[in-house]
């Protein structure tokens, strides 16, 4: 186990409140390494001292994460102030001092839960960012998957929880990350206003109008209800990109008008009416002569049918 570095409350050294995936990953690497710097391997018949530890550490490291998900499943349902580690500890069977064992205290919990929840926004936006397409593309996978993550605990935690109770560094901290999603909606959606995929806009408003109706989920969705949080995340995915989308059959409508106005025959053209103040006596009386004509021969045709 590694020492404890004292530091003052709601300061906390941030290796130490990486999240579970990291810290188990960091801490497989540490012993690749280990075993790499060891000249002799041990016998077939020597257990190696690191296995007992690695158990050891992955058990603290599930332990750990039993503690984060009872405690942020209690602070939405609760509030953050209401709830007390008491009422952790009575959810996980355990004594309240047994507690202090992973986490020092509420504060503490309440910036790793915005740690993990950050985490995973910025795996949403990689993930989007990798996936390549139009501005339009990139905004509705980006959409959906933000909007999915707002159904889950720690989505929830980013929204509902008031950043005032953390430390004016950890608040820092959470402020940036918070800035990152934003700023991948706005870049998005300017992509697509460049690409032609997404209607002329301020990308700075529309990315506020989206991630604040995205943000609002986190608020009220409860799961087990009649949709589930995929659904829900889809359907906010097309109502909030269809009005800023420019869609396909709009522009090939525009174009099919276009070119059928530059296909109209010059006898066409010519039968229109003249406008008011710019023709002549002769042209108006042509213009006319030749209406009667059609209607005439119309007639006629007409008129031999019901024959």
């Amino acid at each position: 186990m590694r020492d404890v570095i004292a530091c003052p409350p709601g300061n906390y050294p941030l290796d130490y409140l990486l999240p579970m995936g990291n810290i188990r990953a960091t801490f497989r690497s540490q012993c690749d390494n280990s075993h790499a710097m060891d000249a002799s391997p041990p016998s077939s018949n020597t257990e190696s001292p690191w296995l007992p530890f690695e158990s050891r550490r992955r058990a603290r490291d599930e332990k750990r994460e039993a503690v984060l998900r009872t405690a942020v499943a209690l602070f939405l349902e609760q509030g953050y102030h209401r709830a007390t580690l008491n009422e952790v500890a009575k959810r996980l069977n355990i004594t309240k001092p047994a507690l202090y064992n992973y986490f020092r205290g509420k504060d503490e919990i309440l910036y790793e839960c915005w740690s993990i929840g950050n985490e995973l926004v910025d795996d949403c936006i990689a993930e989007t960012s990798a996936g390549g397409g139009s501005g339009l593309d990139k905004l509705r996978k980006l959409t959906v998957r933000y909007a999915e993550l707002m159904t889950a605990d720690y989505g929830k935690s980013l929204v509902r929880f008031d950043i005032r109770d953390l430390s004016e560094d950890n608040r820092k901290i959470v402020q940036t990350a918070k800035r990152r999603i934003d700023r991948a909606f706005r870049d998005y959606i300017a992509q697509g206003v460049a690409d032609g995929s997404v209607k002329p806009c301020d990308p700075k408003l529309a990315a506020f109008a989206i991630a604040g109706s995205l943000n609002w989920i986190g608020h009220w969705f409860q799961p087990g209800g009649e949709l589930s949080g995929r659904a829900v995340a889809e359907e906010f995915a097309i109502r909030l990109t269809e009005g800023i989308a420019k869609m396909a059959t709009q522009m090939t409508s525009s174009r099919k008008t276009t070119a059928h106005k530059a296909a109209v025959p010059a006898t066409e053209k010519a039968d229109k009416p003249p406008r008011k103040g710019n023709a002549s006596r002769e042209e108006t009386s042509e213009h006319h002569a030749r209406t009667a004509a059609r209607a005439a021969g119309q007639s006629k045709r007409a008129r031999n049918r019901l024959r």
